[in-house]
């Protein structure tokens, strides 16, 4: 069984920048990670298992919608709790951390911001607790980065609507309980809705054949003239902004994450430097390992930064979605470079299950392009400080 050996990298002491509450919120999600996820998760990838068996304990970790009230089954924490629990989450795998990020920010979130209170008070307790899984269905087969194409749409039929279409690439979706889902209603606006499992004509299949997050599931949503009371439609959000606010959470979410992977992969490639030995002496020793790795510490201490102030600026209402997209496209590239130049360090060993590398590597193709690729993003930023939309 694989032994869990991480230590934080800290250089310029955020820590010190963090509340006791902050850190022993951290810790106690490290402790879970090591315990129970850890030593299984490069077979769970390997196999291409979920591990659904750990979905209650998250919730009894807290790590379901912990920005949440506590009234509705949420840890009722700020924003920089909740990107430590992302980062000590996908410091281990993206997968699980995507399994977390989707229930929280993009199934809880909505709900608990643009529902009814009879709609917070049915959902929101059981997906907190693990009780129930939830999953997000915005993107579709022919509508990636431009979801206003969507052709996912539903019909008045008196006391209930007729939702009809299909979603693709959809986290957690073989196994969700529930489904917060968008659709054009015959007036042409982007409506959300909870679609529930066992309405007839809601199939979730899963998507097969995938070489990245192994350890989460994927699948399709498809509706066949399914039946959703109007009672689920969320009565508080209208148009494109409701399903941009719920990316805007996750987003948030994954620059935290994103960064956790970066110093996994830095501090196996640390670590690896100074065992492994050739003409004579540790390959730390040499001045282009040592390159490597003081780029990799330079990049990690500034993402810190920038994703602390973020979450400072979250809880006080003040960060912005842009800079929220500058968090999560930076976290992400510099993940990646760090994932394979620590795969460079870890030699041969770096593609083998005994090394995080190649996992992480290989989750991270996904998470630089799932909630806005990284050419979307610096878009966003392009036209934030120009004031030009060059998306079209």
């Amino acid at each position: 069984m694989a032994q869990d050996l991480y230590t934080h990298p800290d250089y310029y002491q955020i820590d010190e920048l963090l509340t006791d509450e902050h850190k022993l919120i951290r810790d106690t999600v490290r402790a879970w990670i090591k315990k129970e996820v850890s030593p299984n998760i490069e077979n769970w990838a390997q196999n291409n298992e979920f591990p659904k068996h750990l979905v209650p304990q998250m919730g009894d970790l807290g790590v379901f919608g912990p920005t949440v009230p506590v009234q509705y089954g949420g840890g009722g924490l700020d924003y920089i709790s909740y990107g430590l629990m992302m980062q000590e989450i996908e410091r281990c795998d993206s997968g699980m951390r995507s399994t977390a990020s989707v229930q929280g920010s993009l199934v809880m979130y909505p709900i608990y911001a643009y529902g009814s209170e009879e709609q917070k008070n049915k959902f929101l307790p059981k997906l907190a607790s693990g009780e129930w899984l939830g999953c997000f269905g915005l993107t579709e087969p022919d509508s990636g980065s431009d979801p206003g194409s969507m052709l996912t749409n539903i019909k008045d039929a008196g006391d209930h609507v007729i939702l009809n279409g299909s979603k693709m690439w959809i986290s957690n979706a073989p196994y969700a309980q529930v489904a917060v889902v968008w659709a054009k209603d015959e007036a042409g606006d982007i409506r959300g809705l909870v679609v529930e499992r066992g309405m007839e004509g809601f199939t979730t299949p899963e998507i097969h054949g995938k070489w990245s997050l192994r350890a989460s599931c994927t699948g399709e949503l498809v509706f066949d003239n399914v039946k959703v009371p109007k009672e689920n439609i969320f009565p508080n959000v209208k148009g494109l902004k409701g399903p941009l606010g719920c990316l805007t959470k996750a987003r948030y979410g994954i620059a935290w994450g994103a960064l956790g992977a970066a110093m996994d992969c830095y501090d196996s490639a640390r670590r690896y430097s100074l065992e492994r030995s050739q003409f004579g002496k540790p390959i730390g020793g040499f001045q282009l390992q040592q390159k490597k790795l003081a780029e990799m510490i330079t990049e990690i201490t500034k993402g810190q930064l920038l994703v602390w102030r973020l979450g400072v600026l979250m809880n006080e209402g003040k960060a912005t979605p842009a800079q929220v997209s500058m968090a999560k496209r930076n976290s992400c590239e510099i993940a990646l470079n760090i994932a394979r130049e620590a795969r460079q360090m870890h030699g041969g060993m770096g593609i083998t299950g005994e090394y995080s590398i190649m996992r992480h590597m290989m989750n991270l193709e996904s998470v630089v392009t799932y909630e806005g690729t990284h050419d979307i993003h610096l878009l966003i930023t392009g036209m934030d400080v120009t004031g030009i939309n060059a998306f079209k």
